[in-house]
């Protein structure tokens, strides 16, 4: 896995404890200078953020966006993000 030049943006990792984040996952982010943290147990709302985030990314994208390469996705991904975060500032009380 490479993070290429966007590694110095991440500091830290917070895992849901699921089986995808493994010895080898988190010992490529130490060698990133990425410190990981588990969430605690049975606290649904603790990883809130990340997952509908996440969740409105692989609704939303993948069955409107054909991706050509890592360069295209990274691209549409720093768009959706950027979209994402102005609705959240427009909507804020």
């Amino acid at each position: 896995m490479d993070l290429g030049d966007q590694a110095h943006r991440v500091k830290f990792l917070i895992s849901d404890r699921g089986p995808d984040f493994t010895a080898a996952f988190d010992a490529v982010l130490a060698d990133a200078g990425i410190r990981t943290g588990l969430c605690n147990v049975r606290t649904p709302r603790m990883n809130a953020i990340a997952e509908r985030w996440t969740g409105g990314c692989r609704r939303e994208l993948p069955d409107r966006t054909l991706i050509w390469n890592q360069a295209h996705l990274r691209r549409i991904l720093r768009e959706y993000e950027n979209h994402h975060n102005q609705h959240r500032r427009r909507n804020a009380p």
